[in-house]
């Protein structure tokens, strides 16, 4: 129980920081037109999949 609750904790925190690095990098790419910008800056809102799917599928960075 202890471990699921730090787990929370930990993601409800990490989250945050991940979807705004997403938005820096995505803010800076110029291989992407305005409209797949706002996707990309969208699908990284929902929580624990968009930045590992902008890494992934999205050939992004977030540092």
């Amino acid at each position: 129980m202890t471990k699921l609750i730090l787990e929370i904790l930990v993601s409800a925190i990490l989250h945050p920081i991940a979807v705004v690095l997403m938005w820096l990098n995505l803010a800076g790419r110029s291989d992407l037109n305005q409209t797949q910008k706002i996707i990309w800056a969208i699908v990284g809102v929902f929580w624990g999949i968009g930045p590992i799917l902008y890494i992934l599928v999205g050939d992004g960075a977030l540092w």
